[in-house]
């Protein structure tokens, strides 16, 4: 199965779109890019995982992804106790 045919790549590129246009007007610069590379981070591993010659691989990228979730996760946590972005936002 190609990557852009799976629902979890879908919904996690969608998910990155999201955090890029809350993050858009953010003047923390450092916050923002931590967060934004967090996002794009996830679909970026799910595609190079299946693109990947072995099994071996894949696995390794689907929790280098999974990792990645779990950074974004807490940064929104963060983002949203600092009042950075607020919890109701429209993340899909």
């Amino acid at each position: 199965m190609k990557f852009e045919q799976m629902d979890v790549w879908k919904k996690s590129s969608r998910l990155a779109c999201d955090v890029y246009k809350v993050m858009f007007v953010c003047k923390d610069y450092g916050f923002k890019g931590q967060i934004t590379r967090a996002a794009l981070s996830i679909p970026s591993n799910i595609a190079e995982g299946l693109e990947r010659e072995t099994c071996n691989d894949e696995a390794r990228f689907l929790y280098y992804a999974k990792g990645s979730a779990g950074e974004l996760i807490t940064q929104l946590y963060i983002g949203i106790e600092i009042k950075f972005m607020d919890k109701h936002v429209g993340l899909n």
